[in-house]
């Protein structure tokens, strides 16, 4: 029973002193990620510009390794139609056979970044031919960027179609 009692004693000796090390430690760890010096925000929306060009881009392509590197395993978006999508539909919808874009691109791109996450939105310009017929349309687009080990990533998106309406898989 005495040594239970002197092996308490011990414990409870070093219990202040390691609390006191571990607040030490989470409060250095913190004190790290607010001093960082951030990235040049300019830079970044730069880089948030060039994804979103790139998107449009990958999407006359129907290339998928862009997808693949770009939006994140867990994205989650809304479709043009309306509907909820996430990546492995919107994958799918890119392989549409129905679909050949003859052109395809993003401007009036603005960006807004908020610490380790980009709000981008811009006008998506359409050509393309839907079962063999020409149609042109426009949509309105934000995505959501969150920056990581690997850089930026969608991790979210909504499409919202401007008159004159026409259903596509986007």
């Amino acid at each position: 029973m005495k040594w239970f009692l002197a092996l308490w004693g011990i414990g409870l000796g070093l219990t202040p002193g390691q609390l006191a090390q571990d607040v030490y430690e989470r409060r250095a760890a913190c004190m790290d990620i607010c001093m960082r010096e951030r990235p040049n925000p300019d830079l970044q929306r730069e880089e948030v510009i060039a994804m979103e060009r790139e998107t449009a881009r990958a999407i006359q392509l129907k290339n998928p390794a862009f997808f693949n590197r770009v939006y994140s395993d867990d994205f989650s978006g809304i479709s043009s139609r309306g509907e909820t999508i996430n990546k492995s539909g919107l994958l799918a919808a890119l392989q549409e056979p129905d679909i050949s874009y003859e052109s395809f691109s993003a401007s009036r791109i603005k960006v807004r970044i908020y610490r380790d996450t980009a709000v981008a939105t811009s006008l998506w310009s359409i050509r393309l031919v839907l079962k063999g017929q020409h149609v042109s349309s426009q949509m309105q687009v934000t995505h959501v960027y969150v920056y990581g080990t690997s850089g930026y990533q969608a991790v979210s998106s909504q499409t919202s179609l401007l008159p004159p309406y026409i259903s596509l898989p986007l």
